[in-house]
């Protein structure tokens, strides 16, 4: 099975969207570790398992999405940081 491979420009992408200021050696790294790792996933997915189903079709997994009662404000945002006028606050 061929590598796997992740470009420094995908690196980076990921990257900014989690917020993540990388050096160039670290953007190299993950580059190599990341492609590690679509390989490694790449593997198990070629796996034929006998009886192997994906878990979204086991009975259960999925539930029907019926309609029951929020939450109360108080509750929603008991463990919630300070609140100011009625909503939770938190720093950017």
């Amino acid at each position: 099975m061929g590598r796997e491979s992740i470009g420094a420009a995908e690196v980076r992408r990921i990257a900014a969207l989690a917020r993540l200021a990388l050096s160039e050696p670290e953007v190299a790294r993950l580059s190599h570790e990341l492609g590690s790792i679509l390989d490694y996933v790449a593997r198990l997915d070629a796996l034929e398992l006998p009886g192997d189903e994906p878990a979204a079709a086991a009975p259960g997994a999925l539930r029907d999405d019926e309609p029951a009662p929020s939450l109360d404000s108080e509750t929603a945002l008991g463990s919630a940081p300070p609140a100011c006028a009625g909503t939770s606050s938190c720093r950017a």
